[in-house]
């Protein structure tokens, strides 16, 4: 950790009024108040929802290159600073992997974080974050807290004046930690005193160059010191190009903590590099190797000529967006996360994603074209037609056109297509062996692909045709659940003089779009009966299950049952289909003239009701056991009052039920708001029940969901005598569950 101030040849001129000279000194003074290792400042990009990297400190660059550039739906501390306004703590390295996987499986390292939003009252001009080892304290203290808030306030404000005065700050230099170590500068028989040690010592800076080594360094690696010096030993010795030891250097970096590896130095010497990391670089050991892996190189050996090492930074960015791809479910989330994570890191303005069908093209999505009508004449073009999509599509090879000129030259007769774009990568979607489409990435400005950026890119179209094809089957499976789920439930409610209904269903949020709840209104004579189940599971089984209940309650209805005796003729049937699933219900008579309803359930959830005042109450119907589990078993009918204006509503366990909520809160929640709705329209009141439900949890299971309101007209007077004779026995029928008035 540094101690002061920076030496004078690395201290920002404070005086300046530039990007360089208002961010860096902004950065150093926020860490060196919090005594923090690491630093970086985001500035949002003009004109697009994204945050760039405008100066970082403690740490190289190239350490942070799969955050270079963030949309602001990214799930990472400084955007959700920026999004939230609000300072992010991250107190631990289990607390990342938990809350930001992603940085987590990128930096597996023990360290702590703060992100901060640069804003004043009026504008947001980007975020701050900070970093310490794993040993800080786990929380953050209140005058680390204060330090911090109260030096993005100042960070703020400093760009708020640049930008009223026409020079808005984009981009600053990266901060030097502590002076350069060029050499041993403790006297002439300290550097005799290293270089007498058996040992190899060499000396990194924060970008991994050596700065000083030994004779025994030199000797063991088989390198000149000369030849060592301002280079990073993996670009020096091509046996220690792995990403593997270039991680380990970046460990002991952000951890602060020493760290090592082993590695073959040809043909057959096993050395281990161990790594002590300070403020202003790494000092590393070099020894030879003892054990096992030190006795047997030639098991090295065996594997072949060595492949061509991939970079750090690349295998940062792929792990880093692959880990974005994963949480695609559908083929749109797959073009939003490319729009949102992807298109910002590879510095990209426009992304469309093609895919072959029937000889003939599909644009499943885009996003970024000024104009998206200029889309439609790719959307069913053949692929006879000369274009890069269709020549990716055939030969499964990416394209890269750097500039417009380069497109006129290769595709002279490709349809002009005014994107607005000057370059392009066209990439291959090749999963499971056959190529599922093309991803098309535009860029505003002539482009250089270079090498590692092609490997890159090509490898990124790979992840995202895995991400595709497991979204399209997903979208297929969703397609076929909805038309099944859509064929058991009744497409429209039938009327009834006299009653008002609506219903609703919505598939859980976990599992396949489909399960066994149901709701149904059907006509017993010329009276309405209504029904409401829940089959247990979220799969085709309990969707095929809740169709045969659906039909049998039809059936047993039709025949002029009470609604006990066509619970217990369900029970028998599902007891004699011998099925595993057990299923709960609840089914009513109603009689809107008559203003009463019966009723019997089967270990279903009770309904409420809404009496004409607007005062709620849970009828207990005293129900019977769950459909499937006795044959023998008893249903009762009970009969209640239901006058004109009352509300019934009966749901699914779905609606209340769900790990760490109370069911009683949320019974008490639904009371309230069914008081609360009056006269409103039952469709009306069927989505705020459904709205009040989203606001409050993550739902885990599906919800049916089925209102009915008695319209019935004011009656003659002996008939509301006689009603009233009916309301007193069904009064005593709640009052003591045992009692049942009996059918209709």
């Amino acid at each position: 950790m540094p101690d002061g101030s920076p030496p004078a040849s690395s201290r920002p001129d404070a005086g300046e009024r530039t990007g360089k000279g208002l961010l860096a000194p902004a950065l150093f003074a926020m860490m060196d108040g919090v005594r923090a290792h690491t630093g970086g400042i985001y500035l949002l990009a003009p004109g697009e929802p994204v945050l760039e990297m405008a100066v970082m400190a403690g740490l190289p660059r190239a350490f942070a290159a799969p955050w270079e550039r963030v949309g602001l739906g990214a799930p990472i501390p400084v955007v959700e600073a920026v999004r939230e306004r609000r300072l992010v703590w991250v107190g631990s390295e289990e607390e990342m992997a938990r809350r930001y996987p992603r940085i987590a499986l990128v930096l597996p390292y023990p360290f702590t974080l703060a992100a901060l939003p640069v804003a004043t009252a009026d504008a947001v001009y980007g975020s701050v974050f900070v970093t310490w080892p794993g040993a800080h304290p786990p929380e953050l203290s209140d005058w680390e807290r204060e330090h911090l808030e109260a030096a993005c306030g100042r960070l703020a404000r400093s760009l708020e004046y640049e930008a009223a005065a026409g020079r808005p700050v984009r981009r600053g230099q990266d901060v030097t930690i502590g002076a350069p170590v060029t050499r041993v500068s403790s006297g002439v028989e300290a550097v005799r005193m290293v270089g007498r040690l058996p040992e190899g010592l060499c000396s990194l800076d924060l970008d991994g160059r050596v700065t000083y080594a030994n004779g025994a360094a030199s000797r063991r690696l088989g390198v000149p010191v000369r030849k060592l010096l301002g280079q990073p030993l993996w670009r020096t010795l091509p046996w220690l190009d792995d990403s593997v030891h270039q991680e380990r250097h970046r460990a002991a970096l952000i951890s602060r903590q020493a760290t090592s590896f082993t590695a073959l130095r040809p043909p057959g010497d096993w050395l281990t590099f161990q790594l002590h990391p300070s403020s202003n670089g790494v000092s590393v050991l070099i020894s030879s190797a003892r054990g096992p892996v030190a006795r047997d190189p030639a098991s090295l050996a065996a594997r072949g000529p060595a492949q061509p090492a991939i970079g750090l930074v690349a295998v940062s960015h792929l792990v880093n967006l692959s880990g974005a791809l994963t949480e695609a479910v559908s083929v749109q989330d797959v073009i939003d996360l490319v729009a949102d994570e992807i298109m910002p890191a590879v510095g990209s303005r426009v992304v469309a994603v093609v895919t072959p069908e029937a000889g003939r093209m599909r644009v499943l999505g885009h996003r970024g074209y000024r104009d998206p009508s200029i889309l439609d004449r790719y959307d069913g073009m053949a692929m006879s037609v000369p274009t890069p999509v269709a020549q990716v599509l055939a030969g499964g090879a990416p394209a890269f056109m750097e500039s417009e000129r380069e497109m006129r030259e290769r595709f002279p007769d490709r349809p002009p297509v005014c994107d607005g774009m000057a370059a392009w990568a066209y990439l291959p979607l090749i999963a499971s062996g056959r190529a599922v489409g093309t991803c098309v990435l535009g860029y505003p400005e002539p482009h250089r692909f270079g090498a590692d950026e092609r490997a890159l890119l090509t490898s990124l179209g790979g992840l995202i045709a895995q991400a595709l094809e497991r979204a399209r089957l997903y979208d297929a499976k969703h397609r076929l659940a909805h038309g099944l789920q859509s064929a058991l439930l009744p497409r429209t409610l039938p009327a009834f003089p006299g009653l008002e209904a609506a219903a609703r269903y919505l598939a859980g949020t976990e599992g396949m779009d489909i399960g066994g709840d149901f709701y149904d209104l059907l006509r017993v004579g010329d009276r309405p009966a209504a029904v409401i189940g829940d089959v247990q599971g979220h799969n085709v089984a309990a969707a095929g299950l809740m169709g045969q209940v659906r039909t049998a309650v039809r059936a047993y209805s039709a025949v002029g049952q009470s609604p006990g005796q066509v619970m217990e003729c369900t029970n028998r049937l599902l007891v004699d289909l011998a099925v595993d699933l057990l299923a709960s219900c609840l089914y009513l008579h109603l009689d809107p003239d008559g203003q009463r309803a019966m009723a019997a359930g089967a270990g279903h959830p009770h309904p409420l009701l809404r009496d004409p005042g607007g005062r709620v109450r849970t009828l207990d119907l005293a129900q019977g056991p769950l459909l499937g589990i006795d044959a023998e078993a008893v249903y009762r009918t009970v009969e209640f009052p239901f006058p004109s204006g009352s509300v019934l509503m009966l749901y699914t366990d779905g609606l209340v039920e769900c790990p760490g909520t109370d069911v009683d809160a949320e019974l008490a929640g639904l009371s309230d708001y069914l008081s609360a709705a009056g006269e409103l329209s039952l469709d009306r009141v069927a989505d705020g029940v459904l709205a009040l439900t989203a606001e409050r949890r993550r739902r885990s299971d599906d919800i049916a969901l089925l209102l009915l309101r008695s319209l019935a007209p004011p009656r003659s007077p002996g008939r509301e005598r006689g009603a009233a004779r009916r309301g007193e026995t069904a009064r005593g029928a709640l009052r003591d569950p045992r009692v049942s008035p009996g059918g209709p």
